[in-house]
C-alpha cells in the first residue's frame, strides 16, 4: 500500500456540496483506505480573477492503485460531477489533484509528483498541514515549516471534515 495525497477543489454549483459528494466517492472506492479528510478553507483564484472563490482541502488515503490508476480514478470523479476544462485555471465544479504518491517522483505527460506548484500553495499546504505537518517535502522542509513561507492571509477556514 501506498500512501497518497490529493487536493479538492471547487468553485462552482455548491463548492462544499461538490466536496462532500468526492469525499463519499472516495470512501466508497474498495482500493482506498484509511481516508483523512482536512478542514475546508476559502481561498481567491489562481489566475483568471473573474470567478468565484475556491474551497479547497486536502484527502490522504493509502492505495493499491497504480499513479495511473489513481488519476484515472480521479479523473473520473471529476468527470462525474461535471467537470469541464474551458480554460486554464477557470472555474470548475470540481479539480482532484494527485499531489504525492509516497515518496515516488513521476514525470509522464499526463502527470508530474509531486505535484509541480504545491509547494507555493497556500490553499494546498494549510490543509496539508492539517493531515502532516511533520511530513518531510521534496524541498526539506517540513509542511509547518512551508506553511510559515506562505502568505496564507486570503485563506478562510470553512469547515471541519
Amino acid at each position: 500500500m501506498i500512501q497518497a495525497y490529493i487536493g479538492l477543489g471547487s468553485n462552482l454549483e455548491n463548492p462544499i456540496a461538490q466536496l462532500d459528494c468526492a469525499i463519499d466517492a472516495l470512501k466508497k472506492h474498495d482500493d482506498l483506505k484509511d481516508l483523512r479528510v482536512s478542514s475546508i478553507y476559502g481561498s481567491k483564484p489562481v489566475g483568471p480573477q473573474d470567478q468565484p472563490d475556491y474551497i479547497n482541502a486536502v484527502a490522504s488515503f493509502n492505495t493499491v492503485l497504480s499513479p495511473i490508476a489513481l488519476l484515472d480514478l480521479l479523473q473520473s470523479i471529476e468527470q462525474a460531477q461535471r467537470r469541464v476544462r474551458e480554460r486554464h485555471w477557470g472555474p470548475r465544479t470540481l479539480d482532484l489533484d494527485l499531489l504525492l504518491y509516497g515518496a515516488e517522483k513521476i514525470q509522464l505527460p499526463r502527470l508530474t509528483v509531486p505535484h509541480p506548484y504545491m509547494l507555493e500553495r497556500g490553499f494546498v499546504i494549510k490543509p496539508l498541514n492539517d493531515l502532516a505537518p511533520e511530513m518531510l517535502l521534496e524541498n526539506g522542509n517540513t509542511v509547518t515549516e512551508q506553511l510559515h513561507q506562505l502568505d496564507t492571509s486570503d485563506l478562510v477556514f470553512i469547515k471541519e471534515e
